[in-house]
């Protein structure tokens, strides 16, 4: 593979494979946005192919050196989801076509500005979309790269005018250690990704990395209350650095936090001890104040008044797919969610959240599993977080890029459902099982959440219309059995 050596911007056709998911398809936006032409490829339709669609940019199905005579790219971007020997890589490298990897591509554009970087296990997409949300509200027409949809911008990504550029860093691969911050974020630091990072030290230790590659004279913003963070707070990071979390022990803090029966946190705001505003949030749980604060502490580091800050962060709605309300079902006072958590932290949060939200409301999961090396390593901190749940229904692991493990599948944690005395677990299957099986235990007023990081999100949309189709009897539910 070439080295990216910083003559990315004499390219004019280029070519990204992988370009279904989120943060690819963002980054073809934000080329084609500079004025380049943009092809790219994968394996299946996506949702966000319909999105860069209309902009102009090509695609073809699947991986094929076919598609270097196609649309004739002078590189070639891809996706760490995309094995180096595929055949159109492998091709475009005998031909001496450049090859590059999405991270090398996008840290070229953020290290021209004065980049926001949001790097940490949980709680980036949402930090980085309050923060973008806080600039575009304060006139600073900021470049944005999320790896999910912010509901305010309606997209996932967005080519600014101004200095600043805000991007969400993604550390599964190591590669957001070539990013050179102005303002650099951590906001948890979990084991995750254990294909890569064979320890909790080896996470820690990347963290490290990044947070010291910023640039001369800039902040870094970490949150003091998480665990695995303690141990870079204890002189493990140079120059000037802010912390939050609760209370006001904290450079940034929140204080007198209240939950919102429905939806919703209010909090009072501290800066240095001292209150200094309240923050009203849409959005819920303690995960999204902590979110919000780091939003705070990042606007006010480059100089945005802190009740701009706060206003954009009153009229923020979240990003798609972070506990995203998808619906009611009004005749029966269902309500859908829809949640990307993916690690036993994540789920644990949207739980604990949709149950501060509903307390008097069953709430019903379900759970695909991501990867099989994190279910494999996983499996029990698994079952020990969906047991909040009232009701437990596993899908298959979606495999993403990888090959099944022998002994590794989603019984793994329903086992342990099992063992704990869980009696309101289910495996299915696939999709139409388990929105069978839902819509034959559903009651008057219950949640449904659907959770993971693969296609789990078209069940909630299945449900609502089996609910709501034409001719459903009353009895095909089971209301308030």
């Amino acid at each position: 593979m070439n080295d990216f050596d910083g003559r990315f911007e004499n390219l004019e056709r280029v070519h990204l494979m992988g370009i279904g998911g989120a943060g690819m398809s963002g980054l073809a936006l934000l080329l084609r946005q500079i004025g380049m032409k943009i092809s790219g490829c994968d394996v299946s339709h996506t949702y966000y192919i319909n999105k860069i669609s209309p902009n102009g940019i090509e695609f073809a199905l699947g991986h094929d050196k076919e598609h270097l005579d196609r649309f004739k790219p002078d590189a070639i971007v891809f996706s760490s989801a995309i094995p180096s020997e595929t055949e159109e890589l492998v091709e475009a490298a005998r031909r001496g076509i450049r090859i590059f990897k999405r991270a090398e591509v996008l840290s070229w554009l953020f290290n021209l500005r004065k980049g926001i970087g949001v790097a940490g296990t949980h709680g980036k997409t949402t930090t980085a979309s309050m923060i973008g949300l806080i600039l575009e509200n304060a006139g600073l027409d900021p470049s944005v790269a999320i790896g999910g949809e912010l509901c305010d911008i309606g997209g996932n990504a967005k080519l600014g005018q101004g200095a600043h550029m805000v991007a969400e860093l993604d550390e599964s691969d190591g590669s957001f250690e070539l990013f050179r911050s102005h303002v650099a974020i951590v906001t948890n630091a979990d084991w995750d990704h254990v294909d890569y990072y064979p320890s909790f030290s080896s996470v820690l230790k990347a963290y490290e990395r990044f947070l010291s590659n910023r640039e001369p004279g800039g902040a870094a913003i970490i949150c003091g209350e998480d665990k695995g963070l303690s141990a870079l707070l204890q002189n493990r990071i140079n120059g000037r650095h802010l912390t939050y979390g609760w209370g006001a022990r904290w450079d940034w803090g929140a204080q007198d936090v209240s939950h919102n029966r429905g939806g919703g946190v209010t909090y009072t705001l501290s800066r240095n001890g001292t209150p200094a505003c309240e923050i009203f949030l849409q959005v819920s749980g303690e995960h999204n104040v902590l979110n919000s604060l780091a939003a705070c502490a990042a606007a006010d580091t480059i100089g945005i008044p802190l009740e701009v800050a706060a206003q954009a962060l009153r009229t923020f709605k979240g990003a798609k797919r972070r506990l995203q309300h998808m619906g009611s079902i009004v005749s029966l006072e269902v309500d859908i969610f829809d949640d990307y958590g993916h690690h036993p932290r994540e789920i644990a949060a949207t739980l604990g959240t949709l149950k501060k939200m509903f307390p008097e409301r069953r709430v019903m999961a379900v759970f695909q599993p991501h990867r099989f090396t994190r279910t494999a390593a996983m499996y029990r901190d698994f079952a020990e977080v969906l047991s909040m749940a009232d009701g437990v229904f596993l899908l298959p692991v979606f495999p993403a890029d990888e090959m099944p493990i022998e002994g590794v599948s989603s019984t793994l944690i329903g086992d342990i459902l099992k063992q704990k005395g869980h009696k309101g677990y289910d495996f299915c299957s696939d999709m139409d099982e388990v929105v069978t099986r839902i819509c034959s235990r559903v009651r008057e007023g219950d949640v449904i959440a659907t959770i993971g990081a693969g296609d789990v999100s078209i069940v909630g949309e299945k449900i609502q219309q089996r609910l709501e189709r034409k001719g459903v009897t009353l009895d095909a539910v089971a209301i308030k059995a």
